[in-house]
């Protein structure tokens, strides 16, 4: 199956990461002969400076006709970038892993969850209203549809993991909305797996107590957010945090991390999170495709990053080592079997 993708590189530190990155993808295309083409296309703020359209027309077109979107940080224009292609493609599922890698600085050496986040809904829809001078109102969507349907998403990872789901919300004060999702969880995953519910301000408690208790945690966009940052400096840091967009119809990869202009051009910039979601990019190819070629090649490059962490000599800054982008970026893909 052939797979067309687009690249948004994006801004500060996004083009650097993608350049470096390039031979990564161009070594796993060669060697697994992944049915693959990439196209590049501006999206961001630097796309928004030039034409006035954080996601320009052109842009869109692109994105159009593809399957699926790689896509690098970007900075003030995310909502607009971000949020309206999770919304424009019906993306309701952001998979967001935090897994403890080698050598990392950090208090933990055992996580390894799963946030499985809606995507698509709550106070991210973005219908925010002036009621009056002074006065600010901001809707919280929530949906049977949505919450059953992402239900189901964490029931399908808790399967092939640990067969443990926590739902989390809020329903004791927001007993409509969150009562509602965490009535639809419960629907769909009780009895099924090992399921409890957890309120959000525990679930971000005990994730800083003990990561290990939690395996896949399902939740509602906000709280997916806050959650799955913590979650991801808690496995060691922000660069080294994939996340995945999936929609039945098309998906979207990119770092968790931001547009960290204050490192941008200086060549230190992890580029961890951007190459383990294309791993989850090619997880998924191999999901769509049935092809095993596509998860061979993201086995390939999750293990080739985990070989360079586990040797410890090529790290950047961020966790405690002193090489620079181009330096790790050569250890990981001579690693690449």
């Amino acid at each position: 199956m052939h797979f067309n993708v687009v690249v948004l590189p994006g801004d500060g530190v996004g083009p650097e990461i993608y350049s470096e990155s390039k031979r990564i993808l161009a070594k796993l295309k060669e060697l697994y002969s992944l049915d693959v083409d990439f196209f590049e296309a501006e999206a961001g703020d630097s796309a928004l400076a030039k034409y006035g359209e954080a996601l320009p027309k052109s842009t869109i077109e692109i994105i159009s006709k593809s399957d699926i979107i790689l896509k690098g940080p970007v900075g003030e224009s995310a909502m607009d970038v971000v949020v309206r292609l999770r919304q424009m493609y019906d993306m309701y599922a952001n998979i967001r892993p935090a897994k403890s890698l080698p050598n990392v600085n950090s208090l933990y050496s055992n996580v390894d969850l799963l946030i499985v986040r809606e995507n698509t809904e709550d106070l991210y829809k973005g219908f925010e209203f002036i009621t009056s001078p002074g006065n600010a109102v901001a809707m919280k969507i929530i949906t049977e549809y949505a919450s059953k349907r992402i239900a189901n998403v964490a029931l399908n990872y808790a399967k092939v993991r640990r067969g443990k789901v926590t739902a989390v919300h809020k329903a004791n004060v927001m007993r409509i909305t969150d009562g509602l999702f965490a009535k639809s969880c419960r629907e769909v995953l009780k009895g099924k797996v090992n399921y409890e519910e957890m309120y959000v301000d525990a679930a971000a408690a005990n994730l800083v107590r003990k990561p290990s208790y939690f395996d896949v945690i399902v939740t509602t966009n906000v709280y997916g957010d806050i959650l799955s940052d913590e979650a991801s400096q808690i496995a060691g840091s922000l660069g080294i945090a994939p996340s995945a967009n999936i929609g039945d119809n098309k998906s979207m990869f990119e770092p968790v991390h931001g547009a960290a202009f204050d490192i941008a051009g200086k060549g230190i910039v992890n580029p961890t999170a951007f190459l383990l979601s294309v791993s989850l990019m090619l997880q998924r190819m191999g999901e769509i495709s049935k092809e095993e070629k596509y998860l061979s090649a993201a086995s390939s490059l999750e293990n080739a990053i985990r070989k360079v962490y586990s040797d410890g000599k090529r790290l950047t800054p961020d966790i405690g080592g002193s090489s620079n982008l181009s330096e790790i970026v050569t250890e990981i893909f001579s690693k690449i079997i």
